[in-house]
């Protein structure tokens, strides 16, 4: 069974996809194939994550890019020597502030590396992860896809990829969370790309929200 995805076999994937589901082959015809959506295993990819928790993508960028403005590299030891005052002014919450101390910390600590999480299984990395303050399975789910590039996830906590779910196989609003996961798991062991495909949709439908969109 296939772990990650890459390059080389993104859009082949997308093809068997939308050879055993219709409704993605329609996306397909219809917006071509997705972005293939990638970050760095890196401190600043996890703090970018946490900012885009329950905000708009550009929300969390203005942050980010504040905060790299104002410490140039945003490194672990770099972070813990800011204010909470001077978080404030990068646009950090409170919340995001104690978050992103925590997560410092934690990498300077040891508790957590990031280049062995590479090595590990999916719940494996999750539990690791979400040990963590301020990080939950939505922000596991991002790092496993977007840094990973683990092929089989699917983003039940994300509001754009079960809300495109909705509309591409037309189900009513109040289907159930658990009848969702049955539905995505048609798609193992490339959940991740079909959330991919979803994403593309929702993000080319003139309903979309900003604060919805995680990519």
């Amino acid at each position: 069974m296939l772990k990650q995805f890459n390059h080389s076999n993104y859009h082949s994937i997308c093809d068997k996809l939308a050879q055993s589901d219709a409704d993605l082959a329609n996306i397909i015809k219809a917006h071509g194939y997705p972005p293939l959506w990638s970050r760095p295993n890196t401190f600043e990819t996890l703090v970018h994550i946490i900012l885009e928790q329950q905000v708009s993508l550009a929300s969390a960028l203005s942050a980010l890019n504040k905060l790299r403005g104002y410490i140039q590299e945003i490194t672990p030891a770099r972070v813990l020597l800011l204010t909470d005052e001077e978080f404030k002014a990068c646009y950090f919450s409170r919340q995001k502030t104690t978050y992103t101390k925590y997560l410092a910390e934690a990498i300077l600590t040891g508790q957590i590396n990031l280049a062995e999480l590479e090595q590990l299984p999916d719940d494996v990395i999750r539990a690791k992860l979400t040990t963590l303050k301020g990080i939950g399975n939505w922000t596991a789910d991002v790092y496993l896809m977007f840094v990973l590039q683990h092929a089989d996830i699917f983003p039940i906590g994300d509001l754009a990829a079960v809300n495109a779910l909705k509309r591409v196989k037309s189900l009513p609003k109040e289907t159930t969370r658990e009848e969702l996961i049955a539905i995505a798991e048609q798609w193992t062991p490339y959940r991740t790309v079909a959330s991919m495909l979803l994403w593309h949709y929702y993000l080319a439908s003139p309903k979309s929200s900003p604060k919805e969109r995680t990519l």
